[in-house]
């Protein structure tokens, strides 16, 4: 992911700024400026007008409850990286202008780490933990813009919607789960205005690869855990068998081929894995231990549209019933559609939207349903599995 930077090379940082806030008096008053903004910053000014926000000041702030604050810091896999992330930021030179903020996947701050000087100037803007900072709560700032824009973005005084964060520029890269993709939260760096150097978006775009690879190596050290706990029990069990983690992750598997994930366990609901059937999986101190429930190797889904789409899975005499959202039905019917060669991010985001830019999204939904459907939904390219059939039964429209 490349950064928009907000200052071209070469130019004086001081002049630029003050053109910058020239740009947005003559812009929201409805002048001509003699700096046009940038497509990126005329985009978001374009949809704070739409919703209205106030350009002159500051907008009241939203936030959530300090102990909401822990529960969401808690569950934020996040919390595995923040003090590494806070050691490569607390590494430069200027640290006592910067602040580093970490926000979660709905742009909430969860994590604050600066000198009391710099958190003390950001109390003043309500730039604290348990502040909602989205474009739709306090307009154009490099943390909601990056969200809205599924893209690093860094601005710079006048690039704010709000005249009140003029003195700041802020530079902030989305974070996504490496084995997933799905989105996780923003990294952000902020500080006064006229401190902005050219290597803070490298730094925040080498916070990004330390949290996207420290986190993966969080998951292959759970998953060797797994396998050394478990080891006792999987030995003694004859037949093809899956052992998996709390997310449906593989840390071991036995006489059948079931790639990387299949649908996430809970106790006393079946799976259907594909070369296994239907299989009941069995707690374990860690992790779970999954095998046949049935004889049947062939998983049968027929999909039911409507306003609540309904998708049945049989494997011999054993099966569920669940409800799916609209969109998820949605994309079983395009890879149904499209067979075995299956479709990539680019065709799945056409078949959706119309376009190829909304692979972020498209990759967070395939993300949640094979939480829900694991292996029955393969990847690159996205296809349903070999050994899987679905029958689509036409009733209201879903999608669209």
């Amino acid at each position: 992911m490349s950064l928009y930077s907000s200052v071209p090379p070469g130019v004086d940082l001081p002049m630029h700024a003050r053109d910058l806030i020239r740009m947005h008096e003559a812009v929201i008053g409805g002048g001509r400026p003699r700096v046009r903004p940038r497509p990126l910053v005329s985009r978001s000014w374009s949809r704070m007008l739409s919703l209205g926000l106030a350009a002159d000041g500051v907008n009241t702030r939203d936030s959530v409850p300090l102990d909401e604050v822990g529960r969401r810091r808690r569950a934020s896999p996040l919390r595995l990286v923040v003090e590494d992330l806070g050691q490569v930021v607390g590494a430069t030179a200027d640290t006592a202008n910067m602040l580093l903020v970490v926000t979660d996947a709905e742009g909430i701050i969860l994590w604050r780490v600066g000198s009391p000087a710099v958190r003390r100037r950001a109390d003043t803007l309500g730039f604290t933990e348990g502040a909602v900072w989205t474009e739709s709560r306090v307009g154009t700032n490099a943390i909601g813009t990056a969200l809205a824009e599924a893209a690093p973005v860094e601005l710079l005084a006048g690039e704010h919607f709000e005249q009140g964060q003029h003195p700041w520029y802020c530079t902030a890269s989305p974070v996504h789960d490496p084995r997933t993709g799905e989105l996780l939260g923003v990294i952000d760096v902020s500080g006064p205005a006229l401190t902005l150097h050219p290597a803070i978006g490298a730094l925040v775009e080498t916070g990004r690869r330390l949290v996207e690879s420290e986190l993966w190596r969080h998951h292959q050290q759970g998953l060797d855990r797994l396998r050394r706990t478990a080891e006792p029990v999987v030995t003694g069990v004859g037949g093809p068998v899956l052992l998996v983690d709390d997310d449906g992750w593989v840390a071991h598997s036995a006489g059948v081929a079931s790639g990387a994930r299949i649908a996430a366990p809970a106790e006393g609901q079946i799976l259907a894995v594909p070369g296994l059937g239907a299989c009941l999986p069995e707690r374990l101190a860690e992790g779970w231990l999954v095998r046949p429930a049935d004889t049947a190797r062939r998983v049968r889904l027929d999909l039911e549209l409507g306003h609540a789409p309904m998708l049945r899975m049989a494997s011999g005499d054993v099966g569920w019933v669940r409800t799916v959202t609209p969109r998820h039905a949605e994309i079983l019917v395009h890879l149904n559609t499209a067979g075995l060669s299956g479709l990539s991010a680019e065709a799945l985001s056409r078949a959706l939207y119309g376009d190829a830019e909304h692979l972020v999204t498209v990759r967070a939904e395939v993300s949640r349903l094979r939480r829900l459907l694991g292996a029955i939904v393969d990847t690159r390219p996205y296809r349903l599995a070999a050994g899987v059939t679905l029958t689509v039964h036409k009733g209201l429209k879903v999608g669209g």
